[in-house]
């Protein structure tokens, strides 16, 4: 007679199953500057802080947040994406080097800025540094055509070797619809998870399995507001469900947790794990996507795939910064170890 697995020790076989998938990510690789300053007096010139210089980081943000919390999770992870010759995209190379993750499929395009989120944090010597301003610094043109069909060629020929797919759209060119379906058209990928994070243009995309919208995207996604009606947010999310034709559907509340949407089934809602007063949300969605994405790649059901992000989730909200999840970390949460 075959033993019942209990709850933990499902998500905790899933999460040792990571090393055993390969993933590939189409999307848009974004470079996360932080520049941190101390509060050293205001200006005369203006009523503005006056900030002296302590560190500058950058680190993988986008697309790039995606694939650094699949590497930390033991997942093997193909990146596909493009990045200027530049200072930002060099360093994006040089971490996920760093982190063993091939970057063949990266394409540097001459004459192109990397994609790059600056943000300026700012705090008294023994006080927590808070963001007081974000700068962007965007590609001027959009991409050309050698550029998307080396996009186009690279993911196809990956995704032959790849559990599944996951596109992160920023909007920045990279995982467009379009792209999309060039890729479909051209490569088979039937029998494998197609996981999307889009952030302005979810219902364009078909034939993907799984979107992960957090309720702010899907009140866009449908010119509605959901605010505290339930019953509003569980029609909105079997809405999108039925017109994308998805497998299922994860849509991230912040401090309200998750709800998983199936095909025939009810919707779970999922609280969220951990303490609601979180550190900061940069990129959380990232790491909610990577680890569903995995969980999804080694067989898991919906449902328990959800549970692990909803644990990752509330794992890296209590992290400062663009951060990510480690496996271990995630097995931790799990076991309650």
């Amino acid at each position: 007679m075959q033993k019942t697995l209990k709850p933990a020790d499902k998500l905790a076989r899933i999460v040792e199953d990571f090393s055993k998938v390969t993933i590939t990510v189409l999307g848009d690789l974004v470079a996360d500057e932080f520049i941190y300053g101390e509060i050293a007096r205001v200006s005369r010139e203006a009523p503005v802080l006056i900030l002296r210089h302590r560190d500058r980081t950058i680190v993988p943000g986008g697309a790039g947040n995606a694939i650094y919390n699949l590497a930390d999770l033991g997942v093997n992870v193909l990146p596909v994406g493009v990045i200027g010759d530049d200072e930002p995209g060099r360093l994006l190379l040089r971490a996920f080097r760093q982190k063993r993750v091939s970057v063949s499929g990266i394409r540097r395009v001459k004459g192109r800025n990397t994609v790059t989120k600056t943000r300026i944090l700012a705090g008294t010597t023994h006080s927590p540094r808070q963001q007081v301003v974000r700068i962007d610094h965007e590609p001027e043109s959009p991409l050309d055509h050698a550029a998307t069909q080396e996009l186009i060629f690279q993911t196809r020929g990956y995704v032959r070797a790849s559990d599944a797919l996951l596109i992160s759209d920023y909007g920045y060119g990279s995982a467009t619809p379009e792209i999309f379906n060039s890729i479909r058209a051209r490569a088979s990928l039937d029998g494998i998870p197609i996981t999307l994070d889009s952030r302005y243009r979810t219902l364009a995309f078909t034939g993907v399995t799984a979107a992960t919208p957090n309720e702010s995207e899907l009140e866009e996604l449908l010119r509605i507001k959901i605010g505290t009606d339930s019953s509003r947010l569980l029609d909105a999310g079997k809405a999108v469900l039925q017109r994308m034709r998805l497998q299922s559907l994860l849509v991230t509340r912040g401090r309200d947790g998750m709800v998983v949407f199936q095909r025939s089934q009810k919707p779970v809602a999922i609280p969220i794990h951990g303490s609601d007063e979180v550190a900061d949300v940069t990129g959380a969605g990232d790491t909610v996507i990577a680890t569903y994405t995995a969980a999804l790649a080694t067989g898991a059901d919906p449902e328990s795939a959800a549970r692990l992000a909803n644990y990752a989730g509330g794992i890296v909200v209590m992290k400062r910064g663009t951060a990510t999840v480690t496996k271990g970390e995630l097995l931790r949460a799990v076991t309650g170890a």
